[in-house]
């Protein structure tokens, strides 16, 4: 089949995330079964404007803001009639191909993006973007929809979507070795991810702060992008922290290093506003690093309370850093957290996740 696939960002993109890696894995194996894939993303500074990575194709057209108005010009002047299949990913706003296309069309969603709105953009855009989010998602309920976790579901068919029309597919991470018990001297708390207001790393800091002060070795380790107004008050507050020197912030990180810090970690925290599922804790799992994460959508599929980790009963510092000194004290507890989340996390791998995601599409 020709699939194209309707997305504002790809991988190499400088704001890309769990997302882009899990659609490019997927690309990646429809291709080797002979289809043929083309991403129509968004451009950024920099990037090429046609690239072929592993044999699939991605077009860059506009920018963040342009790319939906581009996509359609480019769709309509160059691959009108070339695809078979469209794979339209919803990602804050939709490209409505509906619109425009007559193919054979299924909707990606991770997540929606609700009350994320509040924390990403300013008055009147918030309340704008918040508002025509309700509407837009009425208008394409009729549409087939593929998501990957039980929460995004639940938000689905509050706007309308049938649940017939609804398939979960598991999402992947990379091949799990074995656990890594050989942790950094002192009691190290992670915290991964692009560092946007929407993932409260401040509430992170502050956690650590208080913890702190019943744990006198405590680390904590920062990774992400913090090239944006968020990120630069995050660096500040650092920097202004009594405890700064127990901090470490190592801006992006490739691969390699990033599961190194997650084996080498006992802790990762992740406190989103809403998330699709949370990539990160199971690629922390997997290297035998528990999660204590806020009680919200994509996290509390990603962890099972008390489990293979840790859901705050409160989302607030002073409840992540209850938690996080319980786990330093328990030890057994944390064993068996530390235990059962390597276990729960052998489950997922992105073959699996492709072969049921094919499924869906009934390719």
């Amino acid at each position: 089949m020709n699939i194209l696939w309707f997305t504002w960002k790809d991988k190499k993109n400088p704001a890309a995330g769990g997302a882009e890696l899990i659609n490019e894995e997927l690309a990646k194996r429809l291709v080797e079964e002979e289809n043929e894939v083309k991403f129509l993303v968004g451009g950024f500074k920099g990037a090429e404007q046609k690239e072929t990575i592993y044999g699939y194709e991605i077009i860059r057209v506009g920018n963040r803001f342009t790319v939906y108005w581009e996509a359609f010009r480019y769709f309509r002047k160059h691959l009108n009639f070339w695809p078979d299949l469209i794979i339209e990913e919803i990602n804050t706003f939709p490209f409505f191909t509906q619109l425009y296309t007559k193919q054979k069309r299924v909707l990606l969603f991770y997540q929606l993006c609700r009350e994320i709105w509040f924390y990403q953009f300013s008055f009147p855009l918030n309340l704008i973007g918040y508002f025509l989010e309700s509407i837009y998602l009425k208008f394409l309920s009729n549409n087939k929809v593929i998501t990957e976790s039980e929460s995004t579901k639940k938000d689905l068919l509050k706007y309308g979507f049938s649940k017939e029309n609804i398939a979960i597919f598991p999402i992947g991470i990379s091949p799990i070795k074995s656990m890594k018990l050989n942790k950094f001297p002192n009691f190290t708390l992670l915290s991964f991810g692009t560092i946007r207001s929407m993932k409260r790393t401040t509430h992170q800091i502050k956690a650590f702060e208080i913890a702190k002060q019943h744990i006198p070795k405590l680390k904590l380790i920062i990774v992400g992008d913090s090239q944006n107004h968020y990120g630069k008050k995050v660096l500040q507050i650092i920097d202004a922290s009594p405890y700064k020197k127990d901090v470490s912030y190592f801006g992006k990180v490739d691969e390699k290093r990033k599961f190194y810090l997650m084996a080498q970690s006992h802790l990762i925290l992740v406190t989103s506003v809403k998330e699709g599922w949370g990539l990160v804790v199971t690629e922390a799992n997997s290297q035998g690093t528990p999660a204590i994460v806020y009680d919200v959508d994509g996290l509390r599929d990603s962890v099972e309370d008390k489990v293979t980790g840790l859901v705050c009963k409160k989302n607030n510092p002073n409840e992540l850093a209850r938690n996080i000194v319980k786990l330093f004290k328990e030890k057994k507890l944390y064993k068996r957290l530390q235990n059962n989340a390597f276990t729960w996390s052998k489950q997922f791998n992105f073959d699996k996740s492709y072969r049921e995601f094919k499924n869906i599409l009934k390719l």
